[in-house]
């Protein structure tokens, strides 16, 4: 178990956290569900991606969010270069119901120390 209590960092120190929020034509779900585990399992093997999380709205499911951790600053524009992304961004492209809207947060908790512990050891 470790103890994350003794461990103290400033706020700035978190990762980058990026969510997507995107709604995708009625009927389209199942297509976008497959193209974006595509991307987010290819994602996973970039350097400076820690997650890469595709969620579904349970009231519409049309809406998805793509959480997006990143440890370095740069981990963002190399993944849009590459070319798992811009094939998904192709392929995704004429489901959208309306444009891709993303916010950006910075992780307060778990501190980039402990992302590699699950919430069981951190008693």
């Amino acid at each position: 178990s470790f103890d994350s209590s003794a461990v103290s960092v400033k706020s700035s120190d978190g990762h980058l956290c990026v969510l997507v929020n995107v709604e995708v034509k009625s009927g389209c779900e199942s297509e976008f569900i497959d193209a974006t585990l595509m991307n987010c399992r290819n994602s996973m093997t970039e350097s400076g991606i820690i997650r890469f999380d595709l969620l579904q709205n349970e009231k519409n499911p049309s809406n998805f969010i793509l959480v997006e951790v990143y440890s370095t600053e740069d981990a963002p524009v190399k993944h849009k270069e590459t070319e798992h992304y811009n094939t998904w961004r192709n392929t995704v492209e004429s489901m959208m119901n309306r444009p891709r809207t993303a916010i950006k947060l910075r992780t307060e908790f778990p501190i980039p120390l402990l992302w590699k512990y699950s919430s069981d050891q951190l008693e």
